[in-house]
């Protein structure tokens, strides 16, 4: 049942014409529920409430998979400004930025000279920029891109997925990078000769690699709704004597919002991935697909005032 679930909501993130309406008709219904906002300026007072309650945030301006040099441009601008935004506003965020959405799929020193221009202001602004990883056939071109930077900048940090076999090779060979790293499960359909098909072997590998990203000295970002999983950390920490200033946990704007306040009044980091814009449909629908349980995490999200 799990994976026809997941199968089905796959399926619908890449219907076009569904994101199409959702594009052109859906971005108030989802605004304040399962995004800040069509626009960054309007994400602001969310942001800054989410701030209050103690919770830090990383902001996405959702779009991926762009294949024009000029909305590539475009996307570019729209961090840059966003980017501005957050210190002009002194807001407790993050950046996070799809390759894909700055031209990985045009050209690849359009991507370099993008992300160039967005890692300069996040520099100048002392604000975390977090390349976000996508689909296992830019994973290679993805961590490439980021030991580029790195080596240029410290405002730089990356993501690794549980769910593909690579990625405990992928985080010793990171670990000598010593990035502020986010740890996911990973939401994109995968074949299984690159990524585990069941459930277990993934939670096996998040926990392995949760464990590792410790021993290596790495600030670990866990990204996760799943209660094993946080449990998980806690008594790891706890285990290793890891303070809780080497790590912090994550979870997605408009769920599990309870869940995050009690993790700040137990005195842990939180994080909450907030991303804004109209290119909603297809992040909502591959967050459904992640995990059965955020199906109901995001129906409550939706029906609340």
């Amino acid at each position: 049942m799990e994976a026809l679930t997941k199968n089905f909501f796959m399926f619908l993130s890449k219907n076009k014409l569904l994101n199409t309406l959702a594009k052109k008709r859906g971005g108030n219904f989802a605004a304040g529920k399962i995004i800040s906002g069509t626009d960054f300026a309007s994400s602001i007072p969310i942001i800054r409430a989410l701030n209050h309650q103690g919770l830090s945030t990383t902001v996405d301006y959702l779009g991926e998979f762009v294949d024009s040099e000029v909305v590539a441009n475009e996307r570019t601008e729209e961090c840059i400004q966003t980017i501005k935004m957050i210190h002009q506003e002194k807001l407790d965020s993050h950046m996070s930025v799809k390759m894909t959405s700055l031209g990985l799929d045009i050209d690849h020193e359009l991507v370099i000279h993008n992300m160039t221009r967005i890692l300069d202001t996040a520099e100048a602004y002392e604000i975390m920029v977090t390349i976000d990883m996508e689909d296992s056939p830019r994973c290679q071109a993805t961590i490439d891109l980021f030991k580029q930077f790195k080596e240029k900048y410290n405002s730089v940090s990356t993501v690794l997925q549980a769910y593909l076999y690579r990625t405990e090779q992928d985080l010793q060979t990171l670990s000598s990078y010593q990035p502020f790293l986010r740890l996911v499960k990973g939401a994109y359909k995968e074949p299984a000769e690159v990524a585990y098909p069941d459930k277990k072997d993934v939670d096996d590998s998040y926990k392995k690699l949760i464990e590792q990203s410790f021993h290596y000295g790495l600030y670990t970002a866990i990204a996760s709704h799943d209660d094993n999983i946080i449990q998980y950390t806690k008594e790891l920490a706890a285990k290793l004597k890891i303070p809780n200033d080497q790590f912090e946990f994550q979870m997605l704007y408009g769920m599990r919002s309870k869940t995050q306040l009690e993790l700040v009044k137990q005195g842990y980091k939180m994080r909450v991935y907030v991303p804004y814009g109209l290119d909603w449909y297809g992040y909502f629908m591959r967050r459904l697909a992640e995990r059965p349980a955020n199906i109901a995490f995001a129906f409550k999200g939706l029906i609340k005032k």
